[in-house]
């Protein structure tokens, strides 16, 4: 299983890595908006990852240009400590998978990714 994981935090992005390629998942990254498009338009995944706040393009953006422009119904999990209700009703919108506030709990996220990918 593929998953897409877009965050400008290094730390952040390697823990959730490690905690997920420790359950078997394989895992690509990208840094910033830019690189998040290149790769969703380019590949295949499982289920996405982002962070609200990105350069570039925001995780909103993302899921939007997913949704819309590239027509795909891939999962998508936000990590972020972003934690507006206004922004979570616009993820809920575009159909987001669920919503992990910062900072993250290992546990949390990897039930959220097995109950995600399992769907």
């Amino acid at each position: 299983m593929k998953i897409l994981i877009c965050e400008d935090n290094t730390l952040a992005l390697r823990a959730m890595a490690i905690v997920l390629e420790r359950e078997g998942y394989e895992t690509s990254s990208a840094a910033d908006g830019n690189d998040a498009k290149e790769m969703l338009k380019n590949y295949s995944y499982d289920l996405v990852i982002v962070d609200i706040h990105l350069p570039y393009h925001s995780g909103l953006e993302l899921i939007k240009y997913l949704r819309r422009d590239l027509n795909k119904n891939t999962p998508v999990l936000i990590v972020s400590a972003f934690s507006d209700p206004q922004v979570q009703r616009q993820a809920g919108e575009l159909g987001v998978s669920g919503y992990i506030i910062k900072p993250f709990n290992p546990d949390e996220l990897v039930r959220l990714t097995k109950t995600v990918i399992n769907q």
